[in-house]
């Protein structure tokens, strides 16, 4: 394959465009912030991010290059189909979901990071704990979405992979850490509109070449292969669903997502945020639909393409590229890598100002250093922004089961955090012994269920399974929902047989060794009465959160200064045009 030098021109001048956009929306925030909080700017926006652009935001977060590469995918694969595309659908229901129900008790008690209300009851070791699974979600998403951009651009442009790794990683790095959430948010309005545009254009272009055919005869009648709409086999029935919940409910306790609905100007801002976003992602998806579907209606023999076909010579997974490419014109193509490069970059820049963000406040700040500076707390945020960076970047250059390792530590945000999520907000008496409990429940019996993916052999065999090529057990039970669901109710049930044995005199209180139950207003463990109290949700749902003066413990995570302005004057004028 020749060297396109047009295409990598076309690369360079959008690369440049998004560097500019995020350099200016740097150079917003300094000028806006004024004498706020400026971790609170970089973590979280100020907490000022507008409907408009926190919809684009929260939309792009989703819209990676994982979600256009994987959703085509799905469709084009035979034996699968649209059936199985189940991540437009899934992640749509997750952030309703999460609109619905966690959006307005996060934002409302006025947290910086998913990761507050944990250190707030279980304490801030139990915090620690949890950022292990949230970390690897989040740097095993950014360096497998940084190597399908290599791959894709390698396919369309003919330039070294690790070139094209290494360039996109440093400008998102770069933006991210300059100007953190503004620059992310604002380069994301730019890139969706890329990724929008971009696929939608190459669609009709794909979809009158000779080679195709008529992707509504292909939906129900095998042509080059079986019907692209696909089905669901009684027995993978389970199977199906296991991954939808996932998907569905698994989405939802990631700091990327709570990143956009904590810097919403108010609780009903976030969830109104969230329903946005879901719109945005069904209407995402349609492009990567469409061009699945040409990929299953087209005689690739009739094209350049070198084989008889893109899944035979397992390239299914680039099936979007491999489209634009040999379907397309080649300025049109060169757009839709663009779009493609797009669609990564928002994703990656997210997912590494998330796990920066995380060990800033609740590892390093919380954990460590309660009385550190505001400026250290930037500087730190910005070392690790390059950190987990450039070890998302290694990552995807070196690692050869990077997909591997992400679909375990997503099974791992599933199975671990939601049920702690669930515990933490809205189960009331949860302590750091029921948390321990269900962390060391889920794992094992995620880790017991196998990963074909990493060759990692099951311990347990559930109804169903069976053996593949490698002669590694597949299962068709839905395990990982199983194991979410064990995790969660080990949480209950350790915190109240720990808090009766306690309370009852059973065990004498020096073997509070967590200062769980006993202690409950220790250094330790915050008051659990702030997540309880009823009118904590209404007093401070509008309230405007104000730059914290205190840095201890619980003064970083109550807003005490709102609750006390809008018990003053809860018709102040002022209240009501800040909302507005």
């Amino acid at each position: 394959m020749a060297f396109h030098v047009e295409g990598l021109v076309a690369i360079i001048i959008f690369y440049l465009a998004i560097l500019f956009v995020g350099l200016w929306a740097a150079w917003r925030t300094k000028n806006l912030r004024g004498d706020g909080d400026p971790r609170e700017g970089i973590i979280v926006g100020g907490r000022d991010i507008g409907l408009l652009v926190g919809a684009f935001t929260m939309t792009a977060t989703w819209v990676g290059g994982g979600y256009i590469n994987g959703t085509a995918e799905a469709v084009y694969v035979s034996d699968y189909g649209l059936a199985w595309a189940q991540a437009p659908i899934g992640y749509s229901l997750s952030l309703i979901v999460g609109g619905l129900f966690f959006a307005k008790p996060m934002r409302s008690r006025g947290y910086v990071t998913m990761l507050d209300p944990f250190q707030q009851i279980y304490g801030k070791r139990m915090g620690g704990l949890l950022f292990i699974p949230a970390l690897m979600g989040e740097m095993f998403w950014a360096a497998a979405i940084l190597s399908a951009l290599g791959a894709t651009i390698s396919v369309i442009v003919d330039i070294n992979i690790n070139i094209s790794v290494v360039v996109s990683a440093l400008i998102a790095i770069f933006y991210t850490l300059v100007g953190g959430l503004y620059s992310v948010a604002y380069t994301d309005v730019v890139q969706l509109f890329c990724i929008f545009i971009g696929l939608w254009i190459s669609v009709p272009f794909a979809m009158t070449h000779p080679a195709v055919t008529d992707i509504t005869v292909t939906a129900v009648k095998e042509v080059y292969q079986q019907p692209w709409l696909g089905s669901i086999k009684a027995a993978d029935v389970w199977s199906w669903l296991d991954s939808f919940l996932l998907l569905m409910l698994g989405g939802i306790p990631w700091q990327a997502y709570f990143q956009r609905v904590l810097s919403a100007s108010s609780a009903t801002y976030a969830q109104v945020l969230s329903f946005l976003a879901a719109f945005g992602c069904l209407i995402m998806a349609i492009p990567s639909v469409l061009i699945g579907a040409i990929g299953a209606s087209t005689d690739w023999n009739q094209t350049l393409y070198e084989h008889d076909d893109p899944q035979s010579h397992e390239e299914a997974d680039m099936i979007l590229p491999i489209v634009l490419q040999y379907l397309c014109p080649p300025y049109i193509s060169f757009f839709g890598l663009g779009a493609v490069s797009a669609a990564v970059m928002s994703s990656a820049d997210s997912s590494i100002l998330s796990a920066s963000s995380m060990f800033a406040r609740n590892i390093y700040q919380l954990s460590f250093r309660q009385n550190a500076s505001e400026k250290e707390i930037v500087w730190v945020m910005r070392i690790t922004v390059f950190i987990f960076g450039a070890a998302a970047t290694a990552m995807a250059l070196l690692a050869k089961s990077v997909y591997g390792l992400w679909y375990l530590s997503s099974d791992l945000v599933y199975i671990i955090i939601f049920p702690q999520l669930l515990c933490v907000l809205f189960i009331k008496g949860t302590n750091t012994y029921g948390s321990i409990a269900g962390y060391v429940f889920g794992v094992l019996l995620r880790i017991s269920g196998g990963e074909p993916y990493l060759h990692l052999q099951a311990f347990i065999c559930y109804p169903g399974c069976y053996p593949d090529k490698n002669n590694i057990y597949l299962q068709r039970f839905p395990f990982k929902t199983l194991s979410m669901v064990a995790s969660f109710l080990s949480n209950i049930a350790f915190s109240y047989l720990a808090k009766y044995i306690f309370e009852k005199g059973i065990l004498s209180p020096k073997f509070d060794f967590l200062n769980a139950v006993v202690a409950k207003h220790s250094e330790e463990n915050m008051d659990k009465t702030t997540l309880v109290k009823s009118d904590n949700i209404v007093l401070s749902e509008l309230a405007p959160v104000k730059p914290r003066q205190s840095l201890s413990l619980p003064s970083t995570f109550t807003n005490r200064e709102a609750i006390s302005d809008l018990d003053s004057s809860p018709e102040s004028p002022d209240s009501e045009n800040k909302e507005l």
